[in-house]
């Protein structure tokens, strides 16, 4: 399903009407595709928020209206203020929703990995997003993985990933998406600390030896002188 969002046009282009429209609320954009020369618009920035508050976000397929004519598009770049982070322009990306497209889409872990857990260990999401590759009205929300039944030496690469039917994932086969972390026990952290003091006190006894060889060493020498 897609969701509409009124731009409008004929925005001036300069810096200073880009930070007017900008305290009013208002975000310069520009459209852009394949067939079509680049449009400059503004949006509304609480109907930009309205229009990406739904589950699939920055994929969400727009309905863009602009001057009565829609434009199918999506979210190509969002460029943000340094230091506030609020959006600052954007460019929308005009799409045929018949052909193949290619977008980020985020990873989330479903499940309790208790082989894992038992054993100290730490699931670790190495790939926050995956690259994926299909049409429009196909791209997945998010992509769910399962951990539930990963042990110590389990790791889910891209290709062990389960994919809707039409959606490939444009990244290294072999690339770690899942593994798993062994973490330090109180017990190890004990037996380390313990080493440490250990070590230091020999290596102080040591330094006491050599001090006290030193001293007797000086004594004798000035025996001998007298």
């Amino acid at each position: 399903m897609s969701e509409t969002l009124l731009a409008d046009t004929g925005r001036a282009t300069g810096s200073a009407d880009a930070r007017r429209m900008r305290r009013d609320d208002v975000i310069p954009a520009v459209v852009y595709g394949q067939g079509m020369e680049p449009i400059s618009v503004s949006v509304a920035r609480r109907d930009l928020r309205i229009a990406l508050s739904g589950p699939a976000g920055m994929n969400t397929v727009l309905d863009l209206s602009v001057d009565g004519t829609v434009y199918p598009a999506i979210v190509k770049e969002l460029q943000r203020h340094p230091v506030r982070h609020t959006v600052q322009h954007i460019d929308f990306l005009q799409i045929n929703l018949d052909e193949e497209i290619t977008v980020n889409v985020p990873v989330r872990l479903e499940g309790e990995a208790k082989a894992v857990l038992a054993e100290n260990g730490l699931v670790d999401l190495t790939m926050n997003e995956i690259v994926l590759t299909t049409t429009p009205r196909t791209i997945p929300d998010e992509i769910v993985i399962d951990i539930t039944d990963m042990t110590m030496d389990t790791t889910i690469t891209v290709a062990e990933v389960p994919l809707p039917s039409g959606v490939v994932a444009n990244a290294d086969p072999e690339a770690v998406v899942v593994t798993v972390l062994t973490m330090r026990t109180p017990v190890l952290d004990e037996e380390e600390a313990a080493a440490e003091a250990e070590a230091e006190a020999e290596a102080a006894e040591g330094e006491a030896a050599d001090g006290e060889g030193a001293e007797a060493a000086g004594a004798t020498g000035d025996d001998d002188g007298e």
